[in-house]
């Protein structure tokens, strides 16, 4: 372990090695308790792919009020970010994850209880405030909670958890749908699932710290040292606390915190590298894959029930990728892990294309061959670009700017994922399957040529030294 550490950088000579000890079955508690959120941030994400035929038939959802509702939550988690973002700022990580947990949970009964369309769009916009909330605030408490040679894997966690929620909300509803279909209210006990972790994120983050780092900025050093001696061993908390009461006092001569700090170059060009993230992100279309994977699966010649079953190894890959992902993090640079991950992603969107496009329809293959290639774009993206663009965007950004900037960069994200979601299944039904995935992958030569011209290396460096080391670079060209 002291040889892999060392190789990371600079940053393992300034600060003593985190022996393995008490606090880190202290830290591991922390992750699993705070990634409910990422959890509840998938199920509910994932929940309305299975949900959305019973739904439709109970309320009567014409494709108009199908779309309203199954957008509301994606444009409530647009505004759930960057509102999220400013209350994690000023009320601390800790308080505004169990805040989100009482709105995840109110949410989900308001969703169950719904008598019309109307109210159901209400409350799934609502629901997506807190999944907006949680994308944007877990991602920075576990960063700041997180010594920095686990802050890849820690972080990365909250991805496996959505992509977890995801394949969850796909086996749930296929065992519900299976065993009780003929009702019509059927949707409704698929949706009611989602409260159960909304209650194990509330009591569990009950008993868990605030971020070290937030309560420092808040003058609370003595408390901020005391929350990384639980999370440390005793020698690094103290060396740890004293990089980051310095940090702190030069953001405080530096007057950062806030929209003010869009003046100052560097701090402007990382909020344009962090946006640029969140739309190469999306532009992937994985979230069209998760929305409408069992629609694109007929469309390519599956039967309706064959598509609803082989959609199941979206979620399974979906997790097998995080998991791949995850031990590789901490291995290799962020910036190769991208580079290499795009060119994958890039390659079987054109595959797929190609596939749908010389295959003749009919043929008893096509359906299969393009189930794969899908299947080894999601392990691809998954296991790649999916977790680093949220693990960069909670990495990048100085102290003080963090929530906001990450919230103005998820709230760019969720908005590129709502056009993508309307843009969909439109696309593929006027231009078909071959041409929609050969715009996906010229949009994703157009992310490599971005990722290897403006996005930084992070790993291997505390997020205080990064912030420095990027100050002086950026200064230094200008």
């Amino acid at each position: 372990m002291s040889q892999s550490i060392a190789s990371q950088g600079g940053a393992a000579s300034h600060l003593p090695p985190n022996d393995p000890g008490p606090h880190s079955k202290r830290l591991g508690m922390i992750a699993v308790v705070a990634t409910f959120g990422g959890l509840l941030f998938g199920y509910d994400t994932g929940v309305v792919n299975g949900a959305l035929k019973p739904m439709k038939e109970d309320l009567g959802l014409t494709p108009f009020t199908e779309g309203f509702v199954v957008s509301a939550l994606v444009i409530g988690a647009a505004f759930g970010a960057l509102i999220g973002g400013r209350l994690s700022d000023r009320f601390g990580r800790r308080h505004n994850i169990l805040m989100l947990a009482g709105v995840f949970a109110l949410g989900t009964l308001g969703c169950v209880l719904s008598p019309t369309w109307e109210t159901l769009g209400a409350f799934r916009f609502v629901l997506g405030l807190a999944v907006g909330g949680a994308s944007v605030t877990v991602p920075v408490y576990l960063a700041e909670v997180a010594p920095f040679e686990k802050r890849g894997s820690l972080v990365t966690r909250n991805e496996v958890m959505i992509v977890s929620g995801q394949f969850a909300a796909f086996v749930i509803n296929a065992v519900i749908f299976n065993l009780w279909g003929e009702h019509g209210a059927i949707w409704r006990f698929m949706l009611l699932i989602a409260v159960l972790p909304a209650f194990a994120l509330f009591f569990g983050m009950l008993r868990m710290p605030e971020s070290p780092r937030w309560l420092s900025s808040q003058g609370r050093d003595a408390d901020a040292l005391e929350v990384l001696r639980q999370v440390r061993s005793p020698e690094r908390a103290e060396a740890e606390m004293a990089e980051v009461h310095e940090l702190a006092e030069e953001e405080e001569k530096a007057q950062t915190g806030g929209w003010s700090d869009l003046a100052v170059p560097w701090v402007r060009r990382l909020v344009f590298i962090g946006i640029g993230l969140g739309i190469v992100q999306q532009v992937t279309g994985i979230n069209s894959i998760m929305y409408y994977g069992t629609q694109l699966l007929e469309d390519s010649g599956f039967s309706a029930d064959g598509a609803i079953l082989a959609n199941t190894l979206n979620g399974l890959f979906s997790v097998l990728g995080i998991s791949v992902g995850i031990m590789l993090i901490n291995r290799v640079n962020r910036r190769t892990m991208l580079i290499a991950g795009y060119t994958l992603i890039t390659t079987f969107h054109i595959l797929i294309g190609l596939s749908a496009l010389l295959i003749p329809d009919g043929s008893t293959i096509k359906p299969y061959i393009i189930l794969v290639f899908v299947v080894c774009f999601v392990f691809s993206m998954q296991g790649t670009l999916g977790p680093l663009a949220w693990l960069m965007l909670a990495e990048i950004f100085p102290l003080k700017i963090r929530s906001l900037a990450m919230g103005v960069c998820v709230f760019v994200l969720w908005l590129v994922n709502a056009a993508v979601a309307f843009g969909f299944p439109p696309l593929v039904s006027s231009l078909g399957i071959a041409p929609t995935f050969f715009i996906f992958a010229a949009l994703g030569v157009a992310s490599w040529i971005f990722i290897v011209t403006s996005v930084p290396e992070t790993r291997g460096k505390t997020l205080e030294e990064f912030e420095e080391e990027y100050s002086a670079k950026y200064s230094a060209k200008k």
